[in-house]
């Protein structure tokens, strides 16, 4: 950037001393007039001031060209780091954020507000020095030749800066305005795409249309309502603009006539007002930048500024043996209020299972978020190996954890790429380390398939492990993508397993043969299994059953079923339900 206003005020420079010879020319074409030569002799006089404004004025050009290299490029770098930082931002924070905000509008930040910022940093920034140094330039000479004719040529600049000054604060007003509309429809877009399904399964593409094109039309409304304001601003500019030029050729006229300027200089100032003519001309252009800049810059900074709930404070990694206990806990859903485990406590062992049972909205996915330290506790505490797993290291705790949310996410990649996301592939330093690294993670994400007893159903696929599974695994069926989901949790060969209702879209049979699988894969390490089937649970060493936050029953599946209370009830309604169907 300060290269490029090096490049800037030695462009205006030769600008400005180009102008010289435009007076010389014209003050030489009446000495010609008042001396007649002979032969070709003037016009070689004239050719050569032409050769000079013609030089001056490319090295002017060359030096314009290496200021926009220098400015706009680097506006362009920092749009790209603006844009990390922001998507590194993004990744920080924790999931009560997402829920606070929609897509659109996340996606609108980092898109449409940092390009906005990045107009100013690049041209606006450009423009606003280019006229400072054009104006401090060409206002010194045209002060240095008449004093006099240069304040009535600037006499209209007062009101042309009263003028940007306050309609700044509208077009600052309208900006925002046009950019929250414009996540509003970036969200709408969004969501309409994401649900296609839901859409076409009602009917509703008119209406889904009809929804749309009342934020498009608003959004003309508004776009409209800044368009007019910046195009009443121009034309008010060049009307001031041209009032200088009419005082350059009446005052200029009468300095000349009584003697004390020549007939060169008006037309020197002609050029001079012309060469100021773009810069105040773009002033309102570049206000309107600046303007939608801070609109964005602000709009950034929302979440820039936002601090996570959920902090790392342990910078050395720790390894967990499995040992978890949660001690009188409780917690509350920050956005809702809604408590979803009243002080709650439990012990789970390392290489044991933990089944968590329980109705719709008893608490069962709380924990499961709890322990992945997604959310905080609000009352008790969370030991891990006896150690409250603030202690712990948050990116180490995750990573030695396999979570298969009861909500499958796969990424529109192949389904080994699924499968094997949670285990980036090693650095390679040669060909044949390449080749082996692939043949071993080939190997893992096949021995995971079958673990989820999926790679039965991936072979029979044309591309197999290659297949594409389209945006959020579209092409695949529920139970498929929930059983892609365990291999991925599966394949990292975790220290401690969650299974959040994993197995819902999965039958029986499948669903058994998993479990045992898991015995194998689990050994001296520990599971949780949470599910509303029964049939998931039974086999757990250790068994909770969970009612609106709260532990009502707890003990091995035949314990349970001896109490005959809410576990018993679910396993009796469960079984009526298969035998009806």
């Amino acid at each position: 950037m300060l290269l490029g206003i090096v490049f800037t005020a030695v462009s205006n420079i030769f600008a400005v001393y180009s102008v010289t010879f435009v007076r010389t020319a014209f003050d030489y074409l009446k000495e010609i007039q008042a001396h007649p030569a002979i032969g070709d002799e003037p016009y070689k006089q004239l050719w050569l001031y032409a050769g000079m404004i013609l030089g001056l004025a490319l090295i002017s050009g060359f030096f314009l060209f290496l200021m926009r290299q220098s400015i706009i490029v680097m506006s362009r770098l920092i749009e790209k780091d603006l844009k990390n930082e922001i998507f590194n931002q993004y990744q920080k924070l924790d999931i009560g954020f997402y829920k606070r905000n929609n897509t659109g509008d996340l996606m609108n930040r980092i898109s449409e507000d940092v390009s906005r910022v990045r107009m100013y940093i690049g041209p606006a920034i450009m423009y606003i020095v280019n006229t400072i140094i054009t104006f401090a330039l060409t206002i010194s000479v045209m002060i240095h030749v008449d004093l006099k004719l240069t304040m009535y040529v600037l006499l209209p600049l007062p009101f042309l800066a009263i003028s940007i000054y306050f309609v700044s604060s509208i077009i600052n007003k309208k900006s925002t305005e046009v950019q929250e509309q414009l996540s509003n429809i970036t969200t709408q877009a969004q969501e309409s795409f994401s649900g296609i399904r839901v859409l076409k399964a009602y009917g509703r593409e008119k209406h889904s249309a009809g929804e749309f094109e009342k934020q498009s039309n608003e959004y003309l409304k508004r776009t409209l309502g800044l368009v007019k304001t910046e195009s009443l601003f121009q034309p008010a500019m060049i009307l001031l603009i041209g009032l200088s030029t009419i005082f350059t050729i009446y005052i200029g006229g009468m300095q000349a006539i009584s003697g004390k300027i020549s007939y060169g200089n008006i037309a020197e100032f002609i050029v001079y007002v012309n060469r100021l003519t773009w810069p105040i001309a773009s002033l309102g252009w570049v206000t309107s930048l600046i303007q939608r800049a801070a609109a964005s810059q602000t709009r950034i900074n929302e979440f820039l500024l936002t601090e996570p709930q959920i902090v790392n404070s342990v910078n050395q990694e720790t390894l967990i043996k499995g040992d978890i206990e949660f001690k009188n806990v409780s917690f509350a859903y920050p956005d809702t209020g809604i408590m979803a485990l009243n002080t709650i406590s439990f012990v789970i062992k390392h290489n044991t299972s933990l089944a968590i049972i329980g109705r719709t909205a008893s608490g069962k996915s709380t924990i499961a978020n709890l322990l992945c330290r997604l959310y905080d506790v609000d009352k008790g505490e969370i030991l891990i190996d006896s150690k409250n797993i603030k202690q712990h290291n948050l990116f180490s705790l995750r990573n030695q954890i396999g979570y298969a949310p009861q909500e499958v996410f796969l990424f529109s990649e192949s389904i080994a790429n699924n499968i094997g996301f949670s285990v980036p592939p090693p650095a390679i330093s040669s060909a044949k380390e390449s080749e082996e690294a692939k043949r071993i993670r080939k190997e893992a994400i096949e021995k995971a398939a079958k673990n989820a007893a999926i790679y039965s159903n991936i072979i029979e696929f044309p591309e197999k492990f290659e297949t594409m599974v389209g945006e959020r695994g579209i092409t695949l069926s529920g139970g498929q993508k929930q059983r892609i989901s365990i291999a991925r949790a599966l394949i990292k060969k975790p220290q401690l397993l969650i299974f959040d209702d994993c197995l819902s879209a999965v039958d029986t049979e499948t669903e058994e043969e998993i479990l045992n699988n898991l015995k194998e894969v689990m050994k001296n390490k520990t599971s949780v299994i949470i599910s509303h089937r029964v049939s998931s649970v039974k086999n757990a060493d250790n068994i909770i059953v969970l009612d609106q936050g709260q532990i009502v029953e707890e003990g091995k599946h035949q314990e349970l079923m001896d109490k005959q209370g809410v576990y018993f009830d679910l396993y009796k309604m469960q079984l009526l339900e298969e035998e009806v169907n």
